[in-house]
């Protein structure tokens, strides 16, 4: 726990006693040895109802927090009335901007029921969702709402001039989670019936004492554990340890299971590796703006962790911004490339646009059948990245027929370019004929063999189905199936800043940025990734490069939800040519529900690959851990490579 600010005085001793009592008791750290010790069960969060990424719509991006209940149902009614509510969008999320205060008789939340009228409650004297809710429910479409992990809100910070804020003393304009976190949860779903929560992180991380504002607008200070652009500083296991602790409030209050945990803490303290383990969904980034190049840099803070999420649990760039700036009907190249990009990588899809008024060719990327079938596969499966030019990337998605695959044509750049999709990119022979399906078009339009070679327009995507035969005729490679894998030990030891975001933020659309790029910080890097190392590199093993594979460091270990599907797993084990030093040595085992099934003696540096083969007939979930022994240089790169599952019933 990070140190705090000594406290003086009976009266301050009691504040400060306060403003750490929301601060859940922390889990005793536990030894290497233990976390490498396999579970046998599948340890990421299981809670909530999102087997697939959760689409809808949310008022943010449309109205910041000059939200109210018109725009609200008129957005919801568009929903219904133009199709897209059978598509899959389903939620109807309220964001910052609703709460008047909170009143200090019973700490309860008051809605500001002059801009959402339903909430009054006339006699009675009090105010309520439960109306608003209902009519949302009776058009057949879920709620959600939004409140902050802290005492205070982000519109709080960054929107001092809205006529939206929290009113009254300091203590109501308090309307945060902080100490009041089992009552809030009850109120908003137990008695409003919200089904959705979106939950923020400015309330710790934006009100230190040395903030002019903060004393400016009476608000009680707070000493982040969230330090914007400091990592060493940021506390992280205080701020999983909030959203742990939150993730068990709404367990409780949902029996059912039918809610959505949205953790909003954009990128920072390492949630982009937690937040499997507590929430449904996790911001991977800063919020997105409405220029190409923020959509770019959001991209690519979720593009590469497509071993962190799968059903249930989903990275989250942030909300679709179709509509607006360089995504506009003006603008439907980027708009369609935006929309297809969150749509293989499996982000949740969440329109934030005026509804009311939006035109019939957004609607139609909205609403594109085929393209919304790719993100809400059930397989759920995160696309991952097969080609990574400095222009163009091809990103392939694994769909739940094994015989097919989403693949993207991606530009990134305002120049033509080409691009060639191999049959090797989707694991196809290439000695047969591979069929492409444009998924715009709803048309069959493409069928090559090895190799095809496509041009595509600045900002384009193309966007296909491919059918074809599979190189492994009775299995598949592990690398293909990232959702049914669960990273519970990373290996990364010491948090470091990727590096790969796109940087080149235009500040036209960044005002508050100085300096010719802005560079956010996002720990996590060198965490595992699919058909490359930890840190982007070629999977090599002594001196052989491998086109499939899970690359991951030492001490880490990794989970496989085999459901007794599987006959036989088999691999190639060793230390990546990326490692540097000599001296490093590293012991592969495999488990099966908990009990080892084959492993490896300490294999050094310059080892050859060894082959391992695991008996999973039967098994619900393989372990695959690599232990470094001994000293040696850190971090050690290792992999897991070629590792195929040979499939029942051939």
């Amino acid at each position: 726990m990070k140190k705090t600010t000594p406290c003086f005085g009976i009266v301050i001793f009691l504040l400060c006693i306060g403003a750490r009592a929301e601060m859940p008791n922390e889990p005793a750290e536990m030894s290497l040895d233990a976390r490498l010790s396999p579970s046998g069960h599948w340890s990421a969060f299981t809670g909530g109802n999102a087997s697939t990424p959760p689409m809808g719509w949310n008022s943010w991006n449309a109205f910041r927090t000059e939200v109210d209940e018109g725009k609200v149902m008129g957005a919801a009614k568009t929903i219904v009335d133009s199709g897209l509510a059978k598509k899959g969008y389903r939620y109807i999320n309220i964001d910052d901007g609703w709460w008047l205060k909170r009143r200090q008789s019973d700490d309860r939340i008051v809605i500001r029921t002059s801009i959402f009228p339903s909430a009054d409650l006339g006699e009675k004297r009090d105010t309520s969702f439960r109306p608003f809710v209902e009519r949302i429910h009776n058009m057949g479409l879920k709620a959600g709402i939004y409140t902050d992990v802290g005492r205070n809100a982000c519109s709080q910070v960054w929107d001092l001039h809205s006529p939206n804020l929290p009113e009254g003393s300091t203590a109501e304009r308090e309307v945060g989670l902080w100490n009041h976190l089992p009552g809030d949860i009850a109120l908003f779903f137990e008695e409003w019936g919200f089904d959705y929560v979106k939950v923020d992180a400015c309330g710790i991380a934006d009100y230190s004492a040395s903030k002019e504002f903060v004393s400016e607008f009476d608000y009680q200070s707070f000493e982040p554990l969230i330090v914007r652009g400091d990592l060493p500083s940021t506390d992280v296991a205080a701020v999983e340890g909030l959203y742990r602790n939150l993730s068990a409030t709404l367990g409780r209050s949902n029996p059912d299971n039918d809610y959505i945990l949205s953790i909003c803490t954009w990128g920072t303290a390492n949630v982009r590796s937690w937040g499997k383990n507590h929430g449904n969904l996790w911001r991977t980034s800063e919020d997105i703006r409405n220029s190409w190049d923020s959509m770019l840099h959001v991209f690519d803070s979720a593009v590469t962790r497509a071993l962190f999420a799968g059903p249930g649990n989903w990275n989250d760039p942030d909300m679709l911004y179709i509509g607006h700036g360089d995504f506009d009907e003006d603008h439907l190249t980027e708009a369609k490339s935006h929309f297809a990009l969150w749509s293989v990588i499996a982000a949740p899809l969440m329109i934030g646009f005026d509804l009311r008024n939006a035109p019939q060719s957004l609607l139609n990327i909205w609403g594109a059948e085929e393209i919304i079938a790719v993100n809400q596969d059930p397989a759920g499966n995160q696309g991952v990245l097969a080609y990574d030019g400095e222009n163009a990337q091809v990103i392939v998605k694994s769909l739940q027929n094994s015989s097919e695959k989403a693949v993207l044509l991606f530009n990134r750049s305002a120049e033509a370019t080409r691009v060639t999709l191999h049959a090797s990119d989707l694991n196809m022979r290439a000695d047969t004929p591979v069929s492409l399906r444009n998924l715009w078009t709803r048309k069959d339009q493409y069928r090559f063999v090895g190799e095809k070679i496509f041009q595509l327009a600045p900002h384009e995507s193309l966007i296909f189905k491919a059918t074809g035969d599979r190189q492994l005729k009775d299995g598949i490679y592990l690398s293909e199936i990232p959702g049914r894998i669960n990273v519970a030990v990373d290996g990364v030891d010491t948090l470091g800043l990727d590096p790969k975001a796109h940087r080149r933020l235009s500040l036209k659309h960044n005002p508050e940025r100085s300096g010719s790029a802005y560079r956010q910080h996002y720990p996590g890097f060198g965490g595992p990734r699919v058909n490359a190392s930890p840190y982007g590199d070629s999977i090599t093993l002594d001196g052989e490069e491998y086109r499939n594979g899970i690359g991951v460091l030492a001490n880490s270990r990794l989970e496989v939800k085999a459901l007794g599907q599987f006959d036989e797993l088999s691999v190639f084990v060793g230390i990546d040519g990326n490692t540097p030093g000599g001296k490093a040595k590293v012991e592969f085992v495999i488990y099966g529900d908990g009990e080892e099934i084959t492993s490896t003696s300490a294999e050094g540096v310059k080892s050859e690959p060894r082959m391992l083969r695991a008996d999973v007939r039967n098994v619900d979930v393989i372990e695959l851990v690599a232990r470094q022994v001994g000293d040696g240089s850190s971090p050690v790169i290792v992999a897991w490579a070629d590792a195929v599952l040979d499939l029942k019933d051939k």
